[in-house]
């Protein structure tokens, strides 16, 4: 194989790549943080709502676990476009990410639920909580440690997904590859080059998400459970 290698786009690119980099932080943040709180509150809705409202968030889950992610993200920026509702491609993005994630983490935030002990719940009742406070004191918190480690997962991959944004338009990390591939013809070098960058994008966000659950897990860290 006569091929050489060459990676010179890199002191001309590397401003861009940067900032596809911030972008894609940007949505990754945006929909952890919207995406957990949208999945923890259908959760609570599917074990603790009414009859009709735990129908509604299963169906809702079982459409979005069902459809591709990139089906959902050309649905709201496409096919809104086509009844005459514009939709900027960057909140396309988000939203088709936030809707995906809040739909898996409904499901483990739901278990987390389920798993903790109904004499705990007994307990919290003979002392006089009511169904809210037993919900924000016992029953979520433990939920969401049980679940943590899954939560990161489902985050990491989440992170990752935000590259099928660039066939919406949006100027990920993925986009901007793939723009300065376009250029310079050099697919192996800037695809390997964005593999990496993932790659360490994905070790900084489970180490950074470890870190948050050992701050606010204190009975985790006293048994020194790994997240």
């Amino acid at each position: 194989m006569d091929y050489q290698f060459d990676f010179s786009f890199l002191s001309t690119g590397w401003r861009d790549l940067l900032d596809g980099v911030w972008l894609t932080l940007r949505m990754s943040v945006a929909t952890i943080v919207f995406g957990f709180v949208l999945g923890t509150a259908l959760a609570v809705v599917r074990t603790q709502g009414p009859a009709w409202a735990r129908r509604c968030v299963t169906v809702y889950v079982d459409v979005i676990r069902n459809t591709p992610l990139v089906i959902q993200a050309f649905w709201l920026f496409f096919g809104l476009a086509a009844v005459q509702v514009r939709v900027p491609a960057m909140a396309a993005a988000v939203v088709a990410l936030v809707v995906n994630v809040s739909a898996y983490t409904t499901e483990i935030v739901r278990a987390g639920i389920e798993s903790v002990p109904r004499g705990q719940l007994e307990a919290a009742s003979c002392l006089g909580l009511s169904r809210w406070q037993m919900l924000r004191l016992v029953v979520l918190p433990q939920a969401v440690e049980r679940m943590y480690p899954a939560l990161i997962s489902q985050f990491v991959l989440m992170m990752l997904a935000t590259s099928i944004m660039s066939q919406i338009s949006a100027e990920e990390l993925t986009a901007v590859g793939y723009r300065i591939q376009s250029e310079t013809f050099r697919g192996f070098e800037i695809y390997l080059v964005i593999a990496l960058v993932y790659l360490l994008l994905s070790w900084l966000l489970r180490l950074s998400m470890a870190g948050i659950g050992a701050l606010a897990f204190t009975r985790r860290r006293r048994l020194q459970t790994p997240l």
